[in-house]
């Protein structure tokens, strides 16, 4: 089962499902572009350009337009994984050897597989990063890993800084808009690889980062000041779903929007709860220091 998480210009996400069963025969396939699938769960064996692997859990295939392969399943059965389809724009934008793109299987790497569980948290609503950004640093930690580069840090001269800020600038005044990487990047001229890590560099948050904190903040000074509906704060600020910004709001002030403007009118009770809260987490987290410090 294949189900599409994403579709956006250059980098497509797609949620990959299998339940083939052991010694199920194996079908010839043809990879139709550049893919960098993360297996979150199982394992499978993959056959290509003359070479084997075994894929486990952690594990990455990589995928070369136009390559034959085949998914084999003799020693287990079912597998689940995130698969980033880049379009050959943007792997040339990203760099590496066309060697580095054939590789056909990477084992686990912590490098890598903290990022392919970043990517399925963002899947399932846990984060405020976006897929398109997460799909970008892992090909980049990629070609990184394979390779052996050192990536180069981007953001030292001062045009680069200045078209950092002035991005930001930018996301900030239309963050009500429906605003994605592709479309930052071309306001400041740059490919969406190369935009991400200097924005990231140089302000030390990625756009999409950046764009929710600021619908966050505009939609904290309008529950304290507007009489509105909760839900027309959401869609006023440019968040397109009411739950997904009652919950982004909430991991964020650490009370419901709804409890957040009780707060901001003077209901003393809200602050009480939250000053309750947090002090038995500091207890809590007291605790768990002595009990380190008394094994040490």
């Amino acid at each position: 089962m294949a189900s599409t998480v994403l579709q956006q210009g250059a980098i497509s996400v797609v949620d990959y499902r299998c339940t083939a069963s052991l010694d199920e025969p194996p079908v010839v396939e043809r990879h139709a572009g550049f893919d960098v699938a993360y297996v979150r769960t199982g394992s499978f064996g993959y056959r290509a350009r003359g070479r084997s692997f075994e894929l486990v859990t952690g594990s990455v295939l990589v995928g070369y337009p136009g390559d034959e392969y085949v998914c084999t399943h003799d020693h287990a059965c079912g597998d689940q994984c995130l698969s980033f389809q880049l379009s050959p724009e943007l792997v040339e934008s990203i760099g590496g050897r066309s060697e580095t793109w054939r590789v056909g299987g990477v084992p686990p790497v912590p490098e890598l597989m903290v990022l392919g569980e970043l990517a399925q948290a963002t899947v399932e609503g846990r984060t405020d990063v976006d897929l398109d950004e997460v799909g970008l640093l892992m090909a980049s930690r990629l070609v990184e890993v394979v390779s052996g580069r050192t990536r180069e840090r981007p953001g030292g001269s001062t045009r680069d800084r200045r078209r950092a800020v002035e991005a930001a600038l930018w996301i900030d005044e239309h963050s009500h808009e429906p605003v994605d990487l592709g479309r930052t990047a071309r306001e400041v001229g740059l490919s969406a690889f190369h935009f991400l890590r200097l924005f990231a560099d140089v302000l030390g948050v990625t756009p999409h980062q950046y764009l929710v904190r600021s619908r966050l903040r505009h939609a904290a000074r309008m529950l304290a000041d507007d009489t509105g509906s909760i839900t027309d704060v959401a869609f006023d600020v440019g968040f397109g779903d009411l739950s997904n910004f009652v919950r982004t709001f909430h991991r964020a002030a650490g009370v419901s929007p709804r409890r957040f403007r009780k707060a901001a009118r003077g209901d003393r009770r809200v602050l009480r709860e939250q000053c309750r809260v947090l002090r038995e987490q500091c207890r809590v987290l007291r605790e768990q220091l002595a009990a380190r410090l008394s094994m040490s």
